[in-house]
């Protein structure tokens, strides 16, 4: 008789009442397709302003195999997901929005590329994704700054929907620091990361939380986790400064033995000195982020805290991370 394989779906759960059940129950129906699997449901409420613990609660107390999680702060979606992941024991673990938008029909071609042995994380990548045009400007920067900094592959693409291996989960959870960034985490795991071409779904049931702000945070979180190529900049940035300067230098010194009537003209000057200016500040600003995390870091800041758990058979000593 052939094992039955778990498969884990973790969900961050905010603003989501309406659709998290749908969600839910949609998963039970896929993984019903295929009886060699079986699941649990990772449900976390990152501290949602409206009733999704309720439903959450009422979800479990009707199904032994939805796990909630109930978080004491708002931490936002990757945070909430590392919460998941802590608790999450599939072979796959599965993660899933709140919204209904992930299209989990197309669930079993996601996983196939880890069946058939050819990768160890795989993200949906969806042609045209249906949300705003402020959000699709923050997903495309995240995916330019995402290249630069992890120097991702230019045709992978990151996606709220992916499924990975166990021992891809292993070494995710092994971040302890309060600025988790999921996709980097995975994809700095392994090298065998592929995307599956697929439409994501519009949205019908409540609104979009994530906003270009957040998209900026989560891009900040990448280069400040990830990489140094920031820093690096800001020293090749200093050396052209420097050099354009020397150069301009250079030029005034000539025209004054050229021509001894020249005169440097003032605007030319506070131009000068207004850009240097500001390069410096930005650069100074740039250093500033890097050792303000360090900062929160060696303060041990959480990355969740944890008020209760429904159907978590051994929860974490501190509930703490």
């Amino acid at each position: 008789m052939e094992e039955i394989q778990l498969i884990s779906f973790v969900i961050p759960c905010y603003n989501s009442e309406r659709s998290v059940s749908l969600v839910i129950q949609e998963i039970r129906d896929v993984v019903a397709q295929r009886p060699e699997y079986d699941y649990e449901v990772v449900a976390v409420n990152d501290c949602s302003p409206d009733h999704v613990l309720d439903v959450l609660i009422a979800e479990a107390q009707a199904d032994k195999k939805v796990k909630v999680i109930d978080l004491a702060k708002n931490g936002g979606r990757h945070n909430a997901l590392m919460a998941g992941y802590h608790v999450a024991q599939g072979e796959f673990v599965v993660c899933v929005d709140d919204d209904c938008q992930c299209p989990l029909d197309r669930f079993w071609d996601l996983l196939a590329p880890l069946e058939r042995g050819e990768a160890d994380v795989a993200f949906a990548k969806y042609g045209k994704k249906q949300q705003s045009g402020l959000k699709n400007l923050g997903s495309w920067f995240n995916d330019v700054g995402s290249t630069w900094l992890m120097d991702k592959p230019r045709d992978l693409h990151f996606s709220n929907f992916a499924v990975m291996r166990r021992f891809i989960r292993d070494e995710v959870i092994r971040y302890t620091n309060p600025y988790a960034y999921v996709s980097g985490l995975m994809f700095r795991a392994s090298s065998r990361v592929v995307n599956v071409p697929m439409e994501d779904r519009a949205r019908t049931i409540g609104t979009s939380n994530y906003t270009l702000r957040k998209s900026i945070q989560l891009l900040t979180n990448s280069f400040t986790s990830f990489s140094i190529k920031p820093l690096r900049l800001a020293t090749s940035v200093g050396v052209i400064c420097a050099l354009i300067g020397f150069l301009y230098g250079l030029i005034v010194i000539i025209q004054r033995l050229v021509r001894p009537v020249y005169a440097a003209g003032y605007s030319s000057i506070m131009a000068g000195m207004l850009f240097i200016g500001g390069m410096i500040m930005i650069m100074l600003g740039i250093i500033g982020e890097y050792i303000g995390r360090i900062y929160i870091c060696i303060n041990s800041s959480p990355q969740y805290v944890i008020r209760k758990t429904y159907n978590v058979e051994e929860e974490t000593p501190a509930e703490v991370h």
